[in-house]
């Protein structure tokens, strides 16, 4: 029986992006506004974020903006985001702090998804980090121009803490973890029983959008250009959908996202 209570979905911060970063080889030159978000799940064992959204130190300080997010050398751009989208803020709307979070887990390790884990961590946030280790083994090598290293240590400049974890497995009852690879090598969506209502599988960034999922089309950044391996894991997502009865949730789609119950409404 699962151990889900409720889950929020957070709005941590918006990003206007080419469309071909969310679609492989599919809408150049078209703009679209994205969604950067991060889920609390409330279980009866803890509580569980699900990604953290960007730093937000780095959106605000214009050297570290113009460091990390320099339109020449970074095709992405900043994002969009305010004190009030900072994970604390959503916490604390909800009679919360960090230090109430047990597990923090990490789909992937891009910038707007891992970004906020040392602003966790400095408001008092001690949870085990769950990421896979081939994650943690590409994010360090410097490969993948999406991962910020300075987002792998601690403000001491140490590295992270991390729960290294090796493929599919359940996080806890009615919370398990699915390997969709692609995207990045050890990229990971969740599959959410929640007590009412059909299960929730959180794409995370093997479908940006709703196209992605309905076309089958790659995300538009792939690992190695790994493209049959991001298309396997959108039919593998449907495949479980199909087989569970859950609904795909896209992670970055700006129309799904304003489909959900606002914050603070909670998804049971």
């Amino acid at each position: 029986m699962t151990q889900v209570k409720k889950m929020w979905p957070l709005l941590t911060a918006t990003h206007r992006y080419d469309k071909s970063i969310s679609t492989l080889n599919r809408g150049h030159g078209q703009q679209i506004e994205a969604p950067i978000l991060a889920y609390l799940i409330e279980t009866a064992n803890g509580r569980i974020l699900y990604d953290v959204g960007c730093d937000h130190a780095k959106i605000h300080d214009s050297v570290a903006s113009a460091r990390y997010y320099n339109p020449a050398l970074f095709a992405f751009g900043a994002p969009e985001m305010c004190e009030q989208q900072r994970i604390p803020h959503h916490l604390a709307r909800l009679g919360l702090s960090p230090a109430d979070v047990d597990v923090i887990f990490i789909g992937h390790l891009h910038f707007d998804h891992a970004g906020g884990l040392k602003d966790l961590k400095r408001c008092g946030c001690g949870a085990e980090i769950h990421v896979q280790h081939d994650e943690v083994s590409a994010a360090r090598s410097g490969a993948d121009p999406a991962v910020f290293a300075d987002e792998l240590l601690d403000d001491a400049g140490a590295p992270l803490s991390f729960c290294l974890q090796q493929g599919e497995y359940s996080v806890l009852p009615g919370v398990q973890a699915v390997a969709t690879p692609g995207h990045t090598v050890g990229h990971m969506s969740l599959l959410i029983e929640l007590p009412k209502g059909p299960p929730v599988l959180l794409a995370g960034d093997a479908a940006d959008l709703q196209e992605n999922l309905d076309d089958e089309i790659a995300p538009g950044t792939l690992w190695q250009g790994r493209e049959a391996q991001a298309v396997a894991s959108i039919r593998k997502l449907k495949a479980l959908a199909r087989n569970t009865g859950a609904v795909i949730w896209p992670n970055h789609d700006m129309a799904f996202y304003c489909s959900l119950p606002p914050f603070p409404g909670t998804c049971e």
